[in-house]
């Protein structure tokens, strides 16, 4: 062992190691959890950030492009900001071990194609920025995978086509929110856009766009503004379309109607009501049971529920024991898990009255407080508690002076028969009575003697 470093310097090392590379980049400010390295002139990522940070702010800056791993070491990352920079791709696998995302802003950036590969593995992201770019094509499977996808932002781009027939139900059964306004659409698939979720139909902005007048736009756009959408009753004058293409004669088609006289408007489709959203709490190992009540009844429904860690489920489609969906569209967990926690959606269908309505239940499941504590204290912790004990072996041990030898025990003489002294053992005078107690000594408080007839004393204190 090297001179000088004591039982435990080498733990010691290790422990300084691993907050050395817990360090904040000096360009950057770091609170907590939330890593802030907005306007500070980079052109590329640090090398070496925080491997706690769930929140990472990069905004503001002048990267370009993002390789392959940028985010290896960063597993607990969950909200990523990366707006107003000049990033023109994203190459594969930049989302590599960080697959907790769930919101990432690349707004203001100069982004021309969002190609199917950009957000692969990011199965828990929850909102997308992709508005102010200079997007012209998303590719088809660029959403596929993004199950817990509620909403997505397109706005303020030079899109011509968009893949809605990628957006159904089993795939994204929480997307509530699709801004497509402010792009260069002109026609639109109305078949596709007709079949997409009711959630996403509802929270679908098309404003601002350069829409050609016809029948099928408008029949689609009547149904819309017929069941009261927000996002048409916010930007009703937003939403303009050009008689035969020519953009110099354009109508504010929700507020003059007349140029669709001759246009025959299907009958409109019954419209899904919603119940309220509820909230329900559990611990870890409880039995949830998430009722299905909406205004329909009937003996013949039919009922669908949507779960964030099972997907679709029907009676058909359980096969197992932890979870049961019962006639009245009970759905039973037997021993809730935390990755249960999510928006649970619950579909009844009235198969004769053509009518379906919805039950939403938000499900947060909660670990027990032992459980929750953190790693990064944890470790920090650790290395707190084998100081101390290092401390304590340095200057608490016993006193280790060569002086301080513990006397050897007195040997005891082996009496021998005396005929002389026989009567004065077995029966004392009084006077030798009292001398044999006065000449008791203490060993601890009289001196010692040793071998050599020299008197012993500590000159240590000890």
């Amino acid at each position: 062992m090297t001179p000088g470093l004591y039982p435990g310097s080498f733990l010691v090392l290790l422990c300084l190691l691993h907050v050395s590379e817990e360090t904040c980049p000096s360009m950057c400010l770091c609170t907590s959890d939330t890593v802030s390295c907005s306007s500070a002139g980079l052109a590329k990522l640090p090398l070496s950030l925080p491997f706690f940070s769930v929140t990472l702010d990069v905004g503001h800056n002048h990267l370009s492009w993002l390789g392959p791993g940028s985010f290896n070491k960063m597993p607990r990352l969950e909200t990523l900001r990366m707006a107003h920079n000049q990033i023109s791709a994203l190459g594969h696998g930049v989302f590599q071990n960080a697959s907790g995302l769930r919101h990432l802003d690349l707004s203001s950036n100069r982004l021309h194609v969002v190609e199917q590969h950009y957000f692969q593995g990011l199965w828990r992201l929850e909102e997308l920025l992709l508005f102010n770019n200079k997007i012209a094509q998303v590719e088809a499977s660029t959403l596929s995978g993004l199950s817990s996808l509620k909403k997505a932002y397109f706005s303020l781009n030079q899109i011509t086509h968009f893949p809605f027939f990628s957006i159904q139900d089993h795939s994204h059964p929480f997307l509530t929110m699709l801004d497509l306004s402010s792009n260069r659409m002109s026609r639109l698939p109305w078949e596709d856009v007709k079949a997409l979720p009711r959630l996403v139909q509802r929270g679908l902005y098309l404003h601002n766009n350069s829409l050609i007048c016809d029948c099928s736009m408008y029949s689609m756009f009547w149904h819309w503004d017929l069941r009261g959408y927000d996002s048409l009753k916010d930007f009703t004058d937003e939403h303009t379309c050009s008689i035969s293409g020519d953009p110099r004669a354009s109508i504010q088609f929700l507020r003059h109607t007349r140029f669709f006289n001759n246009c025959t408007v299907e009958k409109a489709v019954s419209q899904p009501v919603t119940v309220l959203l509820s909230n329900v709490l559990v611990s870890e190992g409880d039995r949830v049971r998430l009722d299905c009540q909406t205004s329909l009844r009937g003996a013949e429904l039919s009922f669908m529920w949507i779960s964030p860690s099972k997907g679709f489920i029907t009676q058909a489609s359980i096969n197992n024991t932890v979870i049961s969906l019962f006639a009245n569209g009970t759905l039973e967990i037997r021993a809730a898990k935390v990755n249960d926690s999510g928006l649970y959606v619950c579909t009844a269908v009235d198969i004769k009255q053509a009518l379906n309505a919805t039950r939403e239940v938000n499900v947060t499941v909660l670990v027990p407080a032992g459980e929750s504590f953190n790693t990064g204290y944890t470790t920090l912790l650790g290395c707190v508690v084998t100081m101390v004990f290092i401390l304590m072996y340095l200057y608490l041990t016993p006193c280790r002076c060569s002086c301080c030898k513990q006397p050897k025990p007195a040997v005891t003489p082996i009496t021998t028969y005396d005929p002389s002294i026989l009567t004065s053992v077995f029966s004392p005078s009084p006077r030798e009575q009292h001398k044999i107690q006065t000449e008791k000594h203490v060993a601890f408080v009289e001196p010692m003697i040793n071998a050599e007839g020299t008197e012993w004393t500590c000159e240590s204190g000890c």
